[in-house]
């Protein structure tokens, strides 16, 4: 007999993929879509989720370090795969072992790989990060002249692409999008014929967004998983089969039930005091399985596709919901933490907003401390 825990994740094979085909609809047919899969794919399982966008067309990933990269390869993914976090000089030759694209962002980058292809007799190209505006990884766009004659000095390297990424996309009115976006443009173009490579600066905000800024790639992440960035469940005119579908489900079952009178206290420090008889559901979920303290008295759960509210602090490995309103619940009864019971659902953006957060964050904490079990 298996024996597996009560706190189950589920990921929808076909729901990725209904993902992937709507931004690549948004993309347009000239423009290639990265499928970012790091963070062990937003929580959703890297391998599983680079294999389901991989049978609907995909032919580019994107991961944060070079260990994800080379997990992928093992696990037999084709295509392009991105590292955008760069990497140790003395694994530069890693690059041509799993035919891997590098994004560089300092001299030590492009130093380790045109030493690796000069031992290898083989040539590399890069991907140049360049910092518009982000604040984050990157050249500022003074000191790329300067480095793309650097690159061009070394033997075995390529410019091959030249990447930016927006702080604010998800929100259309924000200034600085045109500003980035001119200053990106602006970058590639005074370097004139010295670059004829590949320009990608929209996340899945931009390519939601802002068609116009897609450029020959996008890199798409959030979206791929069923979520807008901007927190919202897509545009109110967009038919629902072409909108979003989020991808993950979060469930556990009732491990007991119990009667209190009023005047109980529930949990740790006793933050919520029962005030009526109340019939509460012991659940065996808590901050150990991602589900945070931070929901302690604010979230709700579905039980019987009726809303059931988080009573008394989350503990390590239990919580408990008031079902005082919802008549026959029973031990071993389902209980859905994030998804679709009936005709109620709670998502990840309703969870991040209890959790003062947002839903990258939630999706990553669920999935990456459960284990996931893959549906179609």
């Amino acid at each position: 007999m298996t024996v597996c825990s009560r706190n189950r994740i589920s990921i929808s094979r076909s729901r990725l993929q209904h993902n992937f085909a709507c931004i690549r609809k948004q993309a347009g047919p000239d423009v290639e879509v990265m499928a970012m899969v790091k963070g062990d794919g937003y929580g959703h399982g890297m391998v599983d989720s680079a294999s389901a966008f991989a049978a609907v067309g995909c032919r580019v990933f994107g991961v944060a370090e070079l260990v994800e990269a080379v997990t992928l390869r093992q696990a037999g993914v084709t295509g392009a795969i991105f590292v955008m976090l760069g990497f140790e000089p003395a694994e530069a030759v890693s690059f041509f072992d799993y035919d891997l694209t590098p994004v560089v962002f300092q001299q030590q980058d492009i130093l380790a790989l045109s030493q690796a292809a000069r031992r290898l007799g083989r040539e590399i190209g890069v991907h140049l990060k360049v910092d518009c505006g982000m604040g984050r990884l990157g050249l500022l766009p003074a000191d790329v002249p300067g480095f793309v004659e650097s690159i061009e000095a070394l033997p075995g390297i390529t410019l091959a692409g030249i990447m930016a990424h927006f702080p604010e996309a998800d929100n259309r009115s924000a200034a600085s999008n045109q500003t980035i976006f001119a200053t990106y443009e602006r970058v590639c173009r005074d370097l004139g014929d010295r670059f004829k490579g590949i320009r990608h600066i929209a996340n899945s905000g931009a390519t939601l967004n802002f068609p116009e800024m897609t450029c020959d790639m996008v890199r798409a992440g959030i979206a791929l998983y069923g979520y807008y960035p901007d927190g919202t469940t897509g545009p109110d005119d967009g038919e629902e089969d072409e909108k979003l579908q989020p991808v993950m489900s979060f469930t556990t079952r009732v491990i007991q039930i119990r009667d209190l009178p009023a005047g109980s206290g529930i949990s740790y420090g006793h933050t919520y005091t029962t005030d009526r008889p109340s019939r509460i559901a012991v659940l065996p979920t808590g901050y150990e399985d991602g589900y945070l303290r931070d929901l302690s008295n604010r979230a709700e759960v579905l039980i019987r596709g009726r809303r059931a509210p988080v009573r008394g602090r989350v503990c390590m490995n239990l919580c408990m919901v008031d079902v005082t309103d919802i008549a026959g619940v029973e031990t071993g009864d389902e209980v859905v933490l994030l998804g679709q019971q009936g005709g109620e659902k709670i998502t990840a953006d309703e969870i991040a907003g209890w959790m003062q957060t947002i839903s990258y964050e939630v999706l990553c904490l669920f999935g990456n401390t459960n284990s996931r079990t893959p549906t179609e």
